[in-house]
């Protein structure tokens, strides 16, 4: 793929986030903030001024893309970047539509494609057999015992708190980590965004852990609380697969993949780790912490996961080797 490929995709994709115009303050600063550093890592300079001050239209990015993967690749990082945080809005939908024809793509592939990424992002926050036997499946190779934070602030344990295992809780925050990270490995589009909807239901896991029955609009709250924002870490975690050449359908793309971690920036193990640590001591202690502090909770303990994400790197490269796109969707979705 050009350098010239890879700009017109990542355009498409911030004209994506921002066509609805309903994204919240801070999730436009953090994807301000993620698209100045795909510009770093890819020579892009001026994208997002570009995107923000309307100076490149569609047909401008389409033209970019001559070859048939490039344009594949476009509309369906644009699908998923409109999927990350919910149900598609009527903007998005025409953007996609008009995207769609202006890149030449057949009605048929692309619809089957809009409907996976969709069913990706409504899946069910319960657990299912699918993921059970997932992350049952996984473990760990590094010798000595589950790791759990060092910053994380002291809490008075609820009642309910006091009935849960925690250790198992630790074990299966490590085990959600690797797997999320083994999916940041694989080249499909689709397995990027699957990582968003298994953070989410280790979260539902822990507060149902601790007596709580949380929907989708709770988590969601506390992912971008704590600082996860879905649209922004699609883009990034796509975003940086396709600088480093990672993404995309590629005959041979897992096994070229999976032993080139610097192209990833591992960020997914550290934030998974990080959401289910933080979920376990916010819900474990009443849900008493202010938004303040879950916010600097996780920021340090993203630190310690990227830390500990060499040490676990061997787990999701073999996890990854597992993987594909079928058994993502399964695994996701329940089916």
């Amino acid at each position: 793929m050009t350098p010239q490929e890879s700009r017109s995709i990542v355009t498409l994709c911030l004209m994506a986030a921002f066509v609805d115009g309903e994204k919240h303050a801070r999730e436009r600063e953090e994807v301000r903030r993620i698209a100045d550093g795909l510009a770093q890592a890819g020579d892009l300079s001026g994208l997002y001024q570009d995107v923000l001050m309307k100076r490149v239209s569609l047909a401008d990015a389409v033209a970019g893309l001559q070859g048939a993967e490039a344009r594949q690749l476009a509309y369906e990082m644009a699908v998923c970047v409109c999927d990350a945080d919910g149900a598609q809005s009527g903007p998005e939908q025409a953007f996609l539509a008009e995207l769609q024809g202006a890149l030449g793509l057949s009605a048929g592939p692309a619809a089957e494609f809009a409907q996976q990424a969709q069913a990706v992002a409504d899946a069910p926050l319960g657990r299912n057999a699918e993921v059970e036997a997932m992350l049952s499946s996984i473990e760990p190779a590094a010798a000595g015992p589950v790791p759990v934070p060092a910053s994380l602030p002291a809490a008075t344990p609820t009642p309910a708190a006091a009935q849960v295992d925690e250790a198992a809780l630790d074990a299966q925050i490590l085990r959600a980590s690797i797997l999320n990270g083994a999916l940041e490995l694989l080249p499909e589009t689709l397995s990027t965004l699957a990582i968003i909807p298994l953070q989410m239901k280790l979260v539902y896991g822990i507060g149902k852990a601790h007596g709580y029955e949380l929907d989708k609009g709770h988590i969601k709250d506390f992912l971008a609380t704590v600082g996860v924002g879905l649209t922004s870490q699609y883009l990034e975690q796509a975003g940086r697969k396709l600088l480093g050449g990672l993404l995309g359908k590629v005959g041979g793309g897992l096994l070229r993949g999976v032993g080139r971690q610097a192209v990833s920036s591992g960020m997914s193990f550290a934030s998974t780790y990080a959401l289910g640590h933080v979920a376990k001591r916010y819900y474990a202690g009443g849900r008493q912490l202010s938004a303040q502090t879950l916010k600097d909770a996780f920021a340090g303990v993203v630190q310690e996961g990227q830390a500990l994400q060499s040490r676990y790197l061997p787990d999701m490269q073999a996890q990854a080797r597992t993987l594909d796109a079928g058994k993502v969707l399964a695994m996701v979705r329940g089916t």
